[in-house]
């Protein structure tokens, strides 16, 4: 088992991660202003993390679940997706987040950085494809719509999804922004409403 002083070392254990919120929340910011996108008002639905090695993973899902109970275990690209709801919601200047996202690493795939990776906001829609959804949030955002040609001088990469975990009946195509190690992810359903339908019969 690994031991929590290899946790420490790398800066995830929980309280750690904790201390480091604020300041990746900073980074959210800046990035959502590069956007042009106004996030203010939407539910910042869950946070998540990456880990690169397997055995660092499955300690950290241990000491997380001190902090919360876990929701979900989902199969998503052959690797568990872990959700746990916070007994506390964290607080951030985007309200509080109710859920953490902790990702198995996937196979073959490194992460130049380990610890905070992203936020998901909830963008109500009824979109069934990526490229739906984003056409819709040029509509409800035409700030951001404008910033669109923009994006590649900016450094930001932009990536339309439709993850899908085994079971899962409720289409949540993703729009993915990323730039230097801090990622903004929109999506039209939140992770609870998910995993509810993981669950339904």
């Amino acid at each position: 088992m690994v031991s929590q002083s290899l946790l420490q070392q790398q800066q995830l254990l929980p309280q750690q991660m904790m201390e480091q919120l604020p300041s990746f929340m900073r980074n959210i910011e800046v990035l959502a202003s590069n956007l042009k996108l106004d996030l203010k008002g939407l539910q910042a639905d869950h946070i998540a993390m990456r880990i690169n090695d397997k055995d660092v993973a499955e300690q950290a899902h241990r000491l997380w679940l001190d902090k919360g109970r876990q929701i979900s275990s989902a199969r998503i690209n052959g690797r568990p997706i872990i959700v746990i709801e916070f007994d506390q919601p964290l607080p951030t200047s985007y309200g509080s987040i109710e859920c953490l996202e902790l990702p198995y690493p996937a196979k073959g795939k490194l992460y130049p950085a380990q610890g905070w990776e992203h936020v998901e906001f909830v963008v109500p829609s009824e979109a069934q494809s990526a490229e739906e959804f984003f056409d819709e949030l040029t509509h409800r955002f035409p700030d951001f719509a404008k910033q669109c040609d923009r994006l590649d001088a900016l450094g930001i990469s932009m990536k339309l999804s439709s993850p899908k975990g085994e079971g899962e009946r409720l289409a949540n195509p993703t729009v993915a922004f990323k730039h230097k190690g801090v990622c903004i992810k929109l999506h039209p359903h939140s992770l609870k409403s998910i995993v509810h339908s993981e669950q339904s019969e």
